[in-house]
């Protein structure tokens, strides 16, 4: 099965809220969505004396996403908040609390619209900062909300690089290294369902080739590639041009995505391997038309998320172009199996 959806609530939408954009969703006849991780104010407190005894998804009054217990993060949602406890809360203005993302999980499954969620942009996890520290923990809640969601992909790029020679490179992909192994440490003490999704990024001077998030996949149990289709063309000089460029990409992603390759496309602009920005897909020399040709030669379990800036608009475009190139192929594999079945009767 093939998933269409937007990077985001829809443009159209009237309401805001995760439970309004997957209502939309599903109306406009799409079966994904990506929820948009924006990075929060985060807020340290002690709990109210009627908190004492509830869970993470009890709390109604705020978005108390987890809880430091004698200097130990605590983030399994059944466990019982304690009076000397630190709630760690956050401005999320896409749900009320940590507890109704149980709710609005369900309403995406009833509607068989597939969940996924981008962290938040811009991600540095090989600074030898004590940022990289906030960036693994914008990680980790993204992480636990899309969990809380029943949702499978969480989507990041990882860092900069900002020296030009081999030792500062091989600094800053040791650190990386680092902490997205320690991250996926985490991600297995707490048993989390999803997926580390590494995205291809659209700069040279990013960590993000596909070569590297493949080895990075090879190396790190738990990860998958997220094959972003503008980005690996604007970084490879516009390679994406025939089907079989696309097939590549489709067979070299694959075997790393058991349960469905997690991609994004729009139109892109770009020059000298950089992506300048993402345009509506039916501008710029990126064509959907090829890959839906490649989809419908290799049929992968696949979700394809618009990140065009006409989002749903160009989300339902590609579901149609794809169904459409599909039935033109079938159609002429009919037309072919009954003229060959015509050319065999005896006497014709």
């Amino acid at each position: 099965m093939i998933r269409f959806g937007p990077a985001g609530i829809p443009l159209s939408c009237k309401g805001r809220t995760l439970k309004d954009g997957i209502e939309d969703v599903h109306n406009l006849s799409l079966t994904a969505m990506e929820v948009q991780m924006v990075r929060p104010t985060i807020q340290i407190r002690y709990p109210d004396d009627e908190e004492v005894g509830m869970t993470l998804k009890d709390i109604t009054e705020d978005f108390v996403i987890e809880f430091i217990r004698d200097d130990e993060l605590i983030c399994s949602p059944d466990v019982p908040i304690e009076e000397d406890d630190e709630l760690v809360g956050m401005f999320y203005s896409i749900a009320e609390n940590f507890g109704s993302l149980y709710g609005t999980g369900e309403v995406a499954k009833r509607m068989d619209v597939s969940l996924s969620i981008h962290a938040p942009y811009y991600m540095d996890l090989g600074s030898d900062s004590p940022m990289a520290d906030r960036y693994m923990d914008s990680i980790r809640h993204s992480a636990l909300i899309l969990n809380a969601l029943g949702g499978n992909t969480v989507v990041t790029s990882l860092g900069l690089y900002k020296g030009d020679s081999k030792e500062e490179r091989e600094g800053t992909d040791s650190r990386i290294f680092d902490n997205v192994a320690a991250l996926m440490g985490w991600w297995q003490d707490e048993g989390l369902r999803p997926k580390l999704g590494i995205e291809i990024t659209g700069h040279k001077e990013t960590f993000g080739s596909l070569d590297q998030v493949l080895d990075m996949c090879d190396q790190i149990e738990g990860l998958v590639p997220v094959v972003n289709f503008p980005h690996h063309h604007s970084r490879t000089g516009g390679s994406l041009k025939e089907t079989r460029d696309f097939i590549d990409l489709i067979e070299a992603a694959e075997p790393y995505c058991k349960d469905g390759i997690y991609s994004q496309f729009s139109g892109v602009e770009h020059a000298d391997g950089e992506e300048k920005k993402y345009t509506p897909i039916k501008k710029g020399d990126l064509k959907f038309e090829t890959l839906a040709d490649a989809l419908t030669d290799v049929r992968p379990e696949m979700t394809i998320i618009s990140c065009s800036p006409l989002l749903e608009h160009d989300a339902m475009y590609m579901r149609i172009i794809e169904e459409r190139v599909l039935s033109k192929k079938v159609a002429k594999m009919l037309k072919d199996m009954k003229k060959q079945a015509t050319s065999e009767v005896p006497g014709e």
